[in-house]
């Protein structure tokens, strides 16, 4: 087995590099890694239905999807994340216990009463630290989980907090727990740092085989291949979400807008528009002109803005009723 910390803190890097090294890896790898402020999806997920996207586009958090299906996350250097990169195709088929095992023995090593709760998070006093998830791919096993070491709570919420009802599709929907951080457990304060060596050497004393590896340069391009092509790309963060409908009503000054889409794999396949707004041109216009586009809030901001949108709806601002279509 090998042990690596990755060098980066970009989420796109650090997925890209779990797919990298499933791939191209033929020894078991154990990886610890920590983003910037970023939300991760799961990959059967509705993205837009998961996130706050103003939160997100205002603080410019990267949304990234993961080769992994459960609950979308956020990120911070608060949180840290392991993996386990396994050549074994029977483990999917597994609790989550093996992999998790290490992490709750640190804690409880440190005397904090940490365990495997329901199928796949670990919690503290019933609150959720840690949440995990696992997948068979490309021939092997691959088990990631988080760990809210020193996270800010507030900003997880405003991030993944997201309008009831606008979204309606039979995508996997993230399920909201009352989450803890672990350091508010400690009976002695203890730096991120050191904690992740209490986990590294847990780890590597349970498979005495474990050597460290540090990526190299051809493993550092392949990676940024990656995520240039996938994990840092519309396509696959948004676009790949499942069928889904939008609707939204949005109260603005010039009156009521009600807005209603159908959204099939990124691509805008209907849109209707009402309300009591007074407009000088008629609205099917603009309807026809974002069918086929993508779902995307670049694409439709160049729509409205050439086809003067102020001539449908009067002087309203665009970054509000853009709002209203995500």
């Amino acid at each position: 087995m090998l042990s690596i910390i990755s060098p980066s803190r970009f989420a796109p890097f650090n997925i890209a590099a779990e797919e990298y090294i499933l791939k191209n890896f033929k020894q078991d790898v154990f990886m610890l890694y920590i983003n910037n402020p970023s939300i991760i999806v799961g990959k059967h997920q509705n993205t837009l239905a998961e996130i706050n996207q103003d939160y997100v586009i205002a603080n410019q958090i990267p949304v990234v999807r993961r080769l992994t299906g459960g609950g979308s996350v956020f990120h911070d250097p608060g949180n840290l994340n392991f993996s386990f990169l396994i050549n074994e195709t029977e483990e999917i088929t597994r609790s989550f216990e093996r992999y998790t095992r290490p992490v709750l023995d640190v804690l409880n090593d440190l005397g904090v009463n940490a365990i495997l709760e329901g199928r796949n998070d670990l919690t503290i006093n019933g609150m959720k630290f840690s949440g995990n998830a696992k997948t068979h791919i490309f021939g092997k096993t691959l088990q990631h989980g988080t760990i809210l070491f020193s996270s800010k709570i507030g900003d997880l919420s405003a991030a993944l907090k997201v309008k009831p009802f606008k979204f309606s599709d039979k995508a996997v929907k993230s399920v909201r727990a009352r989450v803890t951080n672990v350091s508010d457990h400690l009976k002695e304060p203890l730096e991120l740092e050191a904690f992740i060596e209490l986990i590294r050497k847990k780890v590597h004393s349970q498979y005495p085989e474990i050597t460290e590896y540090t990526f190299r340069d051809e493993d550092h391009i392949a990676i940024n291949e990656l995520v240039r092509t996938k994990y840092d790309t519309w396509e696959w963060n948004f676009g790949h979400s499942p069928r889904y409908n939008l609707s939204h009503e949005l109260r603005s000054k010039v009156g009521i807008i009600e807005l209603y889409l159908m959204v099939n794999k990124g691509i805008i396949e209907e849109v209707k528009i009402f309300g009591d707004y007074f407009s000088s041109r008629e609205t099917s216009e603009l309807e026809e002109a974002l069918i086929g586009l993508e779902h995307k809030r670049k694409v439709i901001a160049e729509v409205f803005e050439r086809m003067d949108y102020r001539s449908f709806f009067g002087d309203l601002e665009l970054e509000e009723l853009l709002s209203a279509m995500f």
